[in-house]
């Protein structure tokens, strides 16, 4: 095998709460994490000369995603590279669809498919777990991109355990305009004045029961409540997807990306264009759950 290509899966969390900060400066967080059908692809070649080249696959701006030694993708390569003494190059081209900096881990899904691309080019047979261990070097999402499909994580995001699947239903994307910093986010968290939090085990069991609609009445995101009151749009785009027929909606990760789960995909699509004539957001998709990888 001289080449192979792979999708690297968007995620959502149906829930994400945040139990307390630790002392190294991390934050504990529990979260159901879902993958869905909107996806990048990458290629990785074997080349002759013993270097890392990365490059995009049509246009990416340079400031919005560097395709250099900082990039995931070039440094998830690199470390297996290393460790196991690979003398080949390797080329790795991107096809970008999942919108950036959206909270839908776009960046940690791309180096999870060069980590399970690497693994299998060079037929360095590690296991899942072990592709995790290693993924959790460069980010807490990585591990969880590596698997893919539901999941609840816990710690850092780090500590994965695999559910069942997440009942069939449409899933509608929207990404404001704007640029959310995660870390901007989590330093205006107030937990002390967080009374109530997402009930991360009611969604678990809605998940077990293959109950779309109790998993919709559960949904939940401790951080809307620093991220809303920054970037009003967001509760403007979850309204609208409420008023034209999703079952909830609910800001993913930091955001600002808002997702509706509807039951009916030509209802998805027609809130989607709704949004789009609004101008809200132009990066705007209908997707569907992904089992894991």
């Amino acid at each position: 095998m001289d080449a192979i290509s792979l999708q690297a899966y968007a995620k959502i969390n149906l829930g994400l709460d945040v139990l307390r900060k630790r002392e190294d400066g991390y934050h504990e967080v529990k979260m159901i994490m879902q993958s869905i059908s909107l996806a990048d692809t990458l290629v990785l070649r074997k080349i002759p000369e013993p270097v890392i080249r990365l490059r995009p696959a049509g246009e990416i701006k340079q400031d919005d995603l560097p395709m250099d030694e900082s990039n995931l993708i070039y440094k998830a390569i690199h470390l297996l590279r290393e460790e196991y003494k690979i003398a080949e190059g390797v080329e790795a081209v991107l096809t970008k669809r999942i919108p950036i900096a959206a909270g839908m881990a776009g960046g940690s899904s791309d180096a999870a498919a060069a980590f399970r691309g690497m693994n299998r080019l060079f037929q360095l047979n590690l296991s899942v777990r072990q592709l995790c261990d290693r993924g959790v070097t460069l980010g807490a999402d990585i591990p969880y991109c590596i698997m893919g499909g539901t999941a609840l994580a816990e710690g850092i995001g780090e500590r994965l355990t695999p559910l069942d699947k997440m009942p069939d239903c449409w899933i509608l994307v929207a990404k404001p305009p704007i640029s959310v910093s995660t870390a901007f986010v989590y330093g205006n968290l107030n937990l002390r004045d967080q009374t109530e939090h997402p009930d991360i085990d009611g969604i678990q069991k809605a998940i077990a029961a293959k109950n779309l609609y109790a998993i919709a009445d559960r949904l939940g995101n401790l951080l809307e409540c620093v991220t809303i009151p920054s970037y009003p749009v967001i509760e403007q785009i979850k309204d609208a997807m409420r008023e034209h027929g999703a079952l909830q909606a609910l800001m993913s990760g930091s955001g600002p990306t808002v997702f509706g789960l509807y039951d009916n995909k030509q209802t998805a699509e027609e809130a989607g264009e709704m949004i789009r004539r609004a101008k809200w957001s132009d990066q705007i998709y209908v997707t569907q759950p992904v089992e894991r990888i």
